[in-house]
């Protein structure tokens, strides 16, 4: 597996990706959460279409992303795992936690610095929540996450197993903490003790600025807890709650051009 070649990873992403994104599709059209503000042909086409471009774009741009980093670190001993030569089970677990805690960490970095809102807003202006928002994300912020990313792991000497494991786990809780999927509330109560459920990352996309600046975690709920950015319900209830940004409400907050440089725009 630490063979694994850039486009074996793709082929694998790509496959799991379509499967997920088709279960959950469907499991929202049968237990929706709530019911959309506007028709879903617009907005998949430009949250689909961006995910897709900044996959190429990164491609291009960052040869060394995803498993390739993996590869380069190992071929040259970089990283602390290299040095420790931990069990391989034990390092890849070390790995997807502190691969996850840095996605924490950025997350809330974007929420804290004013140039870096205005790329990652692009993702919060999506005026419904359903599994293709955790696909949408401006170009710059996602090259960005991607150099962060391929930094952690010439830091640490992940191995191809470990880094493709942990970006595999991120696109699926993504899709999935962004569902429109209505949980039974026993079921939500116990899985956000573990992960992130769609009704407690639904709060971060609150239009509210009290509950989007809370529940940073895409994939394990643990460091919202811990670092005391956890909020359990928003004011209004979860199929009422207004999603979005304020000022971002209209016909342009689902069209592609209008993405790319919504960056150029301040907040109302």
């Amino acid at each position: 597996m630490n063979n694994l070649t850039v486009d074996t990873e793709s082929a694998i992403r790509l496959g799991i990706f379509l499967g997920v994104f088709l279960l959950l599709a469907l499991a929202e059209l049968v237990w929706p959460r709530r019911q959309p503000l506007r028709g879903k042909l617009h907005r998949w086409f430009t949250n689909i279409t961006l995910s897709a471009f900044n996959s190429v774009l990164v491609r291009l741009l960052l040869p060394l992303a995803g498993v390739a980093s993996a590869s380069f670190a190992q071929q040259r001993g970089w990283g602390l795992f290299n040095i420790l030569e931990l069990p391989a089970w034990l390092e890849i677990a070390l790995f997807v936690l502190l691969f996850d805690v840095t996605i924490y960490w950025q997350h809330r970095l974007y929420h804290m610095v004013p140039l870096l809102w205005r790329l990652h807003r692009v993702h919060h202006t999506d005026v419904d929540y359903d599994l293709t928002t955790g696909n949408r994300f401006h170009p710059l912020s996602f090259l960005l996450s991607s150099l962060i990313k391929v930094a952690l792991v010439f830091l640490l000497g992940a191995s191809v197993v470990a880094i493709l494991i942990s970006e595999l786990l991120l696109n699926v809780t993504s899709m999935f903490n962004h569902s429109n999927l209505r949980l039974p509330l026993a079921l939500d109560n116990g899985l956000r003790k573990i992960i992130v459920t769609p009704d407690m990352h639904r709060i971060h996309h609150s239009v509210g600025s009290a509950e989007y600046n809370r529940n940073f975690g895409f994939n394990f709920s643990w460091w919202d807890y811990l670092f005391g950015s956890y909020l359990h319900s928003p004011q209004q209830a979860q199929a009422s709650m207004p999603i979005g940004i304020a000022g971002f409400h209209g016909p342009h907050s689902s069209q592609l051009h209008r993405l790319l440089v919504q960056p150029l725009q301040k907040d109302s």
